[in-house]
């Protein structure tokens, strides 16, 4: 049990620090009031689970290490709901409201369907 516990930190911690890394540099670039790096960052966890998922589909047995280290840990320390939750909230008390409907509506639909674009790759990939 603490050997995964280790797990889901290491992955968590490692997926924080790509968060924070990658999210502040696409800000960066995007140079706006649109949140572009939490975005973008739930997009493409989203898009990695679908591909891990079907990955350890293909194992037969799902080996819990690599689902604790990555799925958990890393992408979840990855993806960042709360952080998207608190940039919806500020762009609503900000008065920000096209934006605020277009940030949580395309993070969303965009999300879901990178999650089905992983999955479907990952089934071509691996030949589910």
């Amino acid at each position: 049990m603490i050997s995964n516990l280790l797990y889901v930190a290491l992955g968590g911690g490692l997926g924080a620090v790509a968060r924070y890394s990658f999210g502040g540099f696409v800000d960066r670039l995007g140079g706006s009031l649109f949140p572009y790096g939490t975005m973008t960052v739930n997009v493409l966890g989203s898009f990695a689970m679908g591909l891990l998922v079907v990955w350890l589909s293909t194992k037969g047995q799902i080996n819990e290490t690599v689902r604790l280290l990555f799925g958990v840990g890393l992408l979840g320390g990855f993806t960042t709901f709360s952080s998207f939750s608190l940039d919806a909230m500020n762009l609503l008390k900000q008065g920000h409201f096209s934006t605020f409907i277009l940030y949580v509506g395309g993070s969303v639909i965009v999300s879901l369907l990178a999650i089905a674009a992983g999955l479907y790759l990952g089934r071509q990939i691996w030949g589910l």
